[in-house]
């Protein structure tokens, strides 16, 4: 018997001792269990918010839902207070189906479908980045009201994947599109840069944030009164590392040239930093082919496992991520033997690792793949039929009574065997109270995030 609680439009499993490679293992030995699944550890994420909060306390997370649409992540994060990056209507409408006022939504997409537009305009979401002139046309005739923020370049000179190829508008170029911002009567609030996502160049913040303030200084001079300031994604998220050095950057760029009595609201678009180690995926294998030489010595082994890069594994090729695999059982390392690991797919392309060590593995046994909450599921599809891995909430005890406590969520323990409880609860666990959250909000003075940060309850380390 496992203890269960309703969590949000879902369920989730109580952690009291217990670790995530624990439920791992526990639902991996289930009878029956044969497909791929996710663990989703939501501590992880609270962890991650507080931590933001503690490290960078004048910048507000607006999530970018690109990143992981998990449902029971948009419901923590919506109740914890945070705003979100939303790339098309789809997403907006995602997020505001969660109760989430538009106030808390940037349309952080800067060349958008005219339908799209439209959409942000019928539902009031009036914040949206820009990045060329065309655009600024479209804005004047769907959404001439809305609240724009002028995404310039300034790429970090390492980063996992560079994003100003595509977007971000030169920064001598800038004062052009706010003069013709300027002549087309639109309003411009606010300035915008991604150095990349993942970067691995902290100093970029630093450098992108001194040319921001450039570039309000010339929209100043236009008239206009910028009042945001975003400064994106590609803080790191995976397990042990830290962004110390990142927040370093981006306080003291701040504190340079955006000082705290400025009047710029700051914002950023964090999602691998949110959600990458959340979320453990664990794979079964489901074919073994040996490979020998031409005096029939092994070489290596071909494992074939039930998830590949049609599926989770996409991250390597459109995120240019290197997995780690992890056996789940115990081994000698002694017995570890040169192997490939392959998904389940015809196609050939359909390699997950080229070249690794592990021990001998038979069929049915399990391999675990650590920091696969960023850029998998979401962009995830059902190649040759196999389908998308299940994702298990798991929650710690401590955890849980903190969103009891201080959300006034009434998480009633089921104990369940078997199956997930499912219940649809939302609205009584989404409370006004908290559910509209922001710093601007004067109906609730005291910020979600500031009681977040100042809590002794939630322990660095995992969740």
């Amino acid at each position: 018997m496992k203890l269960e609680c309703e969590f949000f439009t879902g369920s989730a499993r109580i952690m009291h001792q217990e670790s995530t490679m624990d439920v791992v293992k526990e639902i991996a030995n289930m009878p029956g269990q044969e497909e791929p699944f996710f663990v989703l550890n939501v501590g992880d994420i609270v962890q991650k918010i507080k931590v933001w909060h503690l490290k960078m306390p004048r910048v507000k997370p607006f999530y970018a839902v690109k990143c992981n649409d998990n449902q029971t992540v948009l419901e923590l994060l919506a109740a914890l207070g945070t705003g979100f990056d939303c790339a098309s209507k789809a997403e907006i409408q995602k997020v505001l189906n969660l109760g989430v006022d538009p106030s808390r939504i940037i349309y952080a997409h800067p060349c958008k479908p005219a339908s799209h537009m439209r959409r942000a305009a019928e539902q009031k979401v009036s914040l949206m980045t820009f990045d060329n002139k065309n655009e600024l046309y479209k804005v004047q005739a769907y959404y001439p009201d809305a609240e724009l923020v002028l995404r310039i370049r300034c790429d970090a000179e390492d980063a996992q994947c560079p994003l100003g190829i595509k977007f971000g508008a030169y920064p001598e170029d800038a004062a052009t599109l706010l003069e013709i911002a300027k002549s087309l009567d639109l309003n411009v609030v606010g300035v915008s840069f991604h150095v990349g996502s993942g970067c691995r160049e902290p100093a970029a913040f630093y450098r992108a944030i001194a040319t921001a303030k450039q570039v309000f200084e010339e929209a100043e001079a236009l008239g206009f009164s910028p009042n945001i300031l975003d400064i994106g994604g590609g803080f790191p998220g995976g397990r042990g590392e830290s962004f110390d050095e990142w927040s370093r950057y981006v306080n003291e760029g701040l504190d340079e040239f955006f000082p705290e009595d400025c009047g710029v609201k700051i914002i950023a678009e964090p999602g691998r930093y949110v959600v990458a180690s959340a979320f453990t995926l664990a794979t079964s294998v489901i074919a073994k082919r040996e490979v020998l030489d031409d005096n029939d010595d092994l070489v290596s082994t071909m494992y074939y496992t039930n998830d590949g890069v049609y599926g989770s594994f996409n991250c390597i090729l459109y995120d240019h991520q290197t997995v780690h695999p992890e056996v789940l059982k115990d081994s000698a390392e002694e017995d570890h033997m040169p192997c490939s690991i392959w998904g389940p797919t015809c196609d050939g392309l359909d390699q997950v690792v080229s070249d690794i060590k592990l021990p001998r593995l038979d069929c049915g046994d399990w391999i675990v793949w650590h920091d696969m909450g960023a850029y998998t599921l979401v962009a995830a599809g059902t190649f040759n039929g196999f389908p998308l891995p299940k994702v298990h909430v798991a929650i710690p005890h401590h955890t849980w009574l903190y969103l009891e406590e201080y959300l006034g969520a009434n998480l009633n323990f089921c104990p369940v065997d078997g199956a997930s409880v499912q219940s649809n609860y939302l609205d009584s666990i989404l409370t006004p109270a908290f559910c509209h959250l922001d710093a601007t909000n004067h109906d609730h003075p005291v910020r979600f995030e500031d009681q977040l940060a100042q809590l002794d309850i939630i322990d660095i380390g995992e969740m």
